[in-house]
């Protein structure tokens, strides 16, 4: 599906805003560079504040932008091409589509609009130590306490962006289900670890809740839904970083010369270079046909989100490996890019699920079919 007229400028603003923002050490607009946490926040207030992609999902009656989940994998594809550390992904698409989804609107109308304007985060509270994501399986639990006040409990891990959050949605299981919390991170009972995690422009944590105060938000929650539009905005992200990390090797392999030759006229790597091509472009269209199948309502979006999720998993790891071994001993060193490009891969590849769970859930809708 060819992208529309403002989409395409939502895709240049984004894309200009992340070129004037960093440049790399070989002068490549957009590339990861260390950077402290403050310029991180001022990086995702720019993107908020003056381009809007933290309300994208987010109605306008509460602040937002009333967008698709389309313009969504737009804004994905280019932060993922610039390995930006911003919590699009943990807060402006999880998050938001939680709460919408709870169908509570004194709780949307309290917590999206600062959402929205990226004043504040949301960071979801949901797996437990084996990762799974699975929207049966919940890290914490929830009774209720005096006068409908509730009391959480539990320790959730791999929570995205914990660290920086202003407030934690948090799916418990309490009496007759799982509901969904809101929790505040600055109150007693809630302590917050970050972690230092092999792909540093992924802040992960640990959050542990010793009987903390929440706030029930709707009735019994679906995560499912949530999961699976989350797993499509990632894999766009995974698709566009792709693209960068092949862009890049193919201009290496034209500057690089080796027994008087530039690298890339050997057809060996020719071959290598066009097999991560076809795997980027089949990475894209399959992250781009999970968005327009999210617009459409398609009754079998869950199974598309997976099959989005597992491929674009997979061709991201496999483009990355090839970048570290096409840039050669460059690539190990820390002030170049490629190496964080492969961590990213790995990383964002065990995140909303694995790739072997989620084909296993398509292999055994195929069968009962």
């Amino acid at each position: 599906m060819a992208e529309t007229a403002e989409q395409q400028a939502l895709r240049d603003a984004v894309k200009s805003l992340l070129g004037a923002a960093r440049s790399g050490d070989e002068g490549e607009p957009g590339a990861a560079v260390d950077r402290s946490a403050a310029a991180e926040r001022d990086l995702w207030r720019r993107l908020a504040g003056g381009i809007g992609v933290a309300g994208l999902l987010i109605p306008e009656r509460f602040g937002g932008a009333g967008a698709s989940l389309a313009e969504v994998c737009v804004v994905q594809e280019e932060l993922g091409a610039a390995l930006a550390a911003t919590p699009m992904l943990g807060s402006a698409v999880l998050g938001t589509l939680l709460l919408l989804d709870s169908g509570d609107e004194a709780a949307c109308a309290r917590l999206l609009p600062g959402l929205a304007d990226g004043t504040r985060i949301a960071a979801v509270a949901w797996t437990t130590a084996a990762g799974r994501w699975d929207p049966d399986e919940v890290a914490c639990r929830a009774a209720a306490g005096a006068e409908g006040t509730w009391i959480v409990g539990g320790e959730a891990h791999y929570v995205l962006d914990g660290a920086e959050a202003t407030e934690l949605v948090v799916p418990a299981r309490a009496a007759g289900g799982i509901g969904l919390f809101a929790v505040r991170p600055d109150q007693p009972g809630v302590t917050i670890e970050p972690h230092t995690t092999m792909d540093l422009t992924r802040p992960l944590a640990t959050i542990r809740l010793a009987g903390a105060a929440g706030t029930r938000i709707g009735g019994l929650a679906r995560l499912a839904p949530a999961r699976d539009l989350a797993m499509i905005a990632l894999a766009a992200e995974q698709a566009g970083a792709a693209a960068r990390a092949l862009a890049r090797t193919v201009e290496y392999a034209r500057i690089r010369v080796q027994f008087g030759r530039p690298i890339g006229s050997f057809q060996a790597l020719q071959h290598r270079m066009a097999d991560m091509h076809v795997l980027v472009e089949s990475a894209r269209s399959l992250a781009r046909a999970g968005a327009a199948a999210a617009q459409r309502h398609e009754p079998d979006l869950s199974l598309r989100a997976a099959a989005a999720k597992a491929y674009c998993s997979e061709a991201f790891c496999a483009v990355a490996a090839e970048m570290l071994q096409l840039h050669g001993a460059i690539a190990m060193t820390w002030e170049h890019d490629a190496h964080r490009y492969f961590k990213r891969a790995h990383g964002s590849a065990w995140l909303l699920g694995a790739p072997t769970a989620h084909i296993a859930r398509i292999a055994t809708a195929i069968i009962d079919d």
